[in-house]
C-alpha cells in the first residue's frame, strides 16, 4: 500500500508556518509609528514630509531650551548667516539662485525683506528719539537758545497760544479742495508748532516703511522699460530690487554700528559705503541680466536718476500724508 511521504507535506507547511510566524512576531515587536505633534502625520525621519516640523522632544529644562536656540542661530540648516553672507558680498547672488530655482538654501527674499525693514527702521526711530531726548535737555538748559532759533521763532513777551496763532496764519491752504485740506493742514500747522516738529517726525518714520514697500514696484516697472529686449518678468525686477535694499538696510546697520564703535573711522565708513553701494548695484545687475559692462553702466545711470526723482516724489507724498494724518 503506497502512502505519501510525511516529510513532503511538512515541508510543503513549514514555510507558510513559518513566515507567519515571523510576520507576527515583527509586528508584535516593532515599535509603534513616530507621528508629528504638529500635524499628526507618521514621520520616519527627522523632519515630518507633511508640514516640515522638526521632529524633537518637547522642552522641559532652559539647558535643553538653550541647545535649541543655539543650533538654531548656528546649526548648519539655519539659512540665516548662509544669506547675509551671500547678501553682503555676493551681489545679484540670491536673485540669481531663487530665479534658478535653487531656494531652500536662503531665507525667501520678502521675509528678508520685512525683517530688515523693520529692524533698520526701529533703529532709525530710536536714533531719533534718542536726539530729541538731547534736544529737549538743551531746551531746558538753554531755553533762551531756542527762542533765537530761525525754525522756532518767538517774539518778546509771546504766549505758545499766541506763538501758533502768529506761525500757522500765513500757512493758510489756497489750493485745490482747500474746504477739504485746509482744515487738516490748519491742524497739522499748529501740532508741529506745538511740539517743535516731533509729531511730524515720528509720523514721518512711521509711514516710511510702507512707502518704501510701494516705491519698490514703480522701480521694478522702470526696470522693465530698459530691459525690453530680451524679455524679462516683472518679478525679476521686483526680486533683484527687493534684494538690494535688503543689502542697503544691513551695509547702513554695520555701518552705524562700525561708527558708534569707532568714531575717529566714521568718515571712512562713509567713503566705503559710496564707493561699495554703487559698484554692488552695478555687479547685481550684471549677474542677473548678463549684459555688457558699459551697457549696464548706462542703464545704471539712466536708473540711478529715476531713482533720485522718483525718491523725491515718494518723501513729498510721505511728508504730506503725514501732515494731513497728524
Amino acid at each position: 500500500m503506497s502512502t505519501a511521504p510525511p516529510v513532503s507535506i511538512a515541508s510543503d507547511a513549514l514555510p507558510v508556518a513559518a513566515g507567519v510566524t515571523a510576520a507576527g512576531v515583527a509586528a508584535a515587536v516593532a515599535p509603534p509609528a513616530v507621528r508629528c505633534a504638529n500635524c499628526g502625520a507618521p514621520v520616519t525621519g527627522r523632519y515630518c514630509s507633511a508640514c516640515g516640523q522638526r521632529l524633537e522632544p518637547p522642552v522641559h529644562t532652559l539647558w535643553h531650551f538653550a541647545q535649541v536656540a543655539t543650533e538654531d542661530l548656528t546649526h548648519a540648516d539655519s539659512r540665516l548667516w548662509r544669506t547675509l553672507a551671500a547678501l553682503l558680498f555676493k551681489p545679484g547672488y540670491l536673485t540669481a539662485q531663487f530665479l534658478a530655482g535653487r531656494r531652500a538654501s536662503y531665507l525667501p527674499p520678502v521675509r528678508l525683506y520685512l525683517v530688515l525693514s523693520v529692524v533698520f527702521f526701529i533703529w532709525v526711530s530710536a536714533s531719533q528719539s534718542k536726539l530729541q531726548v538731547v534736544q529737549l535737555d538743551s531746551e531746558r538748559a538753554a531755553p533762551a537758545a531756542r527762542v533765537s532759533t530761525p525754525f522756532d521763532p518767538a517774539l518778546p513777551g509771546e504766549s505758545a497760544q499766541q506763538r501758533t496763532e502768529r506761525l500757522c496764519r500765513d500757512a493758510v491752504y489756497q489750493g485745490p479742495w482747500q474746504q477739504r485740506l485746509a482744515p487738516l493742514l490748519s491742524r497739522a500747522c499748529r501740532k508741529v508748532v506745538e511740539d517743535h516738529g516731533r509729531s511730524m517726525r515720528e509720523a514721518f518714520l512711521h509711514n516710511l516703511p510702507r512707502a518704501m514697500f510701494v516705491f519698490l514696484p514703480l522701480l521694478a516697472g522702470a526696470m522693465m522699460l530698459m530691459y525690453w529686449r530680451p524679455r524679462h518678468y516683472y518679478v525679476e525686477h521686483l526680486l533683484l530690487f527687493v534684494h538690494n535694499h535688503a543689502f542697503a538696510f544691513v551695509l547702513l546697520l554695520l555701518a552705524a554700528a562700525v561708527s558708534a564703535l569707532l568714531p575717529f573711522a566714521v568718515g571712512w565708513v562713509s567713503f566705503a559705503l559710496w564707493l561699495y553701494t554703487p559698484w554692488y548695484v552695478y555687479r547685481s545687475m550684471r549677474l542677473v541680466y548678463g549684459q555688457g559692462r558699459w551697457l549696464t553702466i548706462a542703464k545704471l545711470l539712466v536708473l540711478s536718476l529715476f531713482y533720485l526723482l522718483s525718491g523725491a516724489l515718494m518723501l513729498g507724498l510721505n511728508v504730506a500724508y503725514s501732515a494731513l494724518t497728524l
